[in-house]
């Protein structure tokens, strides 16, 4: 069994970026034991297809606009996601459902599960996340491991990296931490 775990968003957009947190903190802080693969999708839209195709289990780590509580998180199988109708309201949510809509038709297509979190802010163009999705992110992280253990992957804790420095790591930044300035020319502090 070929399996693959894709965080999908967009860092730049506050919590928009939770799925890729969500992959790169499943990444670096477990063992898998079984075939499985974790990758970022980010914004990667219609070129996801390919993993839909060749891949027998594929789990999404995304944000989901569901009229909910911001933080609510919720696994969503294909076939429910697919008659949700008012579900998608980015543009990478609806390019997932068009290639759910579209591998539904062919003979062979993995079993594609969505865990996603209600977010709180997608438009402000910031890194990091709201309090209300950080204060929620171990749950959605705990979800992901169910979920993959379910499909027959035993999961091990092995570090214990908070988001904060997978985001440094990732992008140098955090919730209006930067890194330094790089001077100019006439900047004489620097030496």
């Amino acid at each position: 069994m070929k399996n693959i775990v894709i965080g999908v968003g967009n860092v730049l957009f506050k919590d928009e970026g939770v799925g890729i947190y969500a992959s790169k903190y499943l990444e670096e802080n477990y063992e898998f034991d079984g075939n499985l693969e974790i990758i970022e999708g980010g914004t990667l839209g219609f070129k996801l297809m390919t993993f839909f195709q060749e891949y027998d289990n594929v789990i999404i780590l995304d944000t989901v606009s569901i009229e909910d509580k911001a933080g609510e998180i919720f696994r969503l199988p294909s076939d429910v996601l697919l008659g949700l109708g008012t579900y998608r309201k980015t543009a990478h949510e609806v390019e997932i459902v068009e290639m759910l809509e579209i591998c539904s038709v062919l003979d062979k297509h993995a079993e594609v599960t969505i865990l996603g979190i209600i977010p709180k802010d997608i438009e402000t163009v910031e890194i990091g996340l709201t309090d209300e999705i950080e204060d929620r992110f171990e749950e959605l992280i705990l979800q992901a491991v169910k979920e993959i253990e379910s499909i027959g992957i035993k999961a091990t804790k092995k570090n214990n990296k908070s988001i904060k420095t997978i985001a440094h790591e990732l992008i140098g930044s955090y919730n209006g931490e930067h890194l330094t300035r790089i001077p100019n020319e006439e900047d004489t502090t620097w030496n």
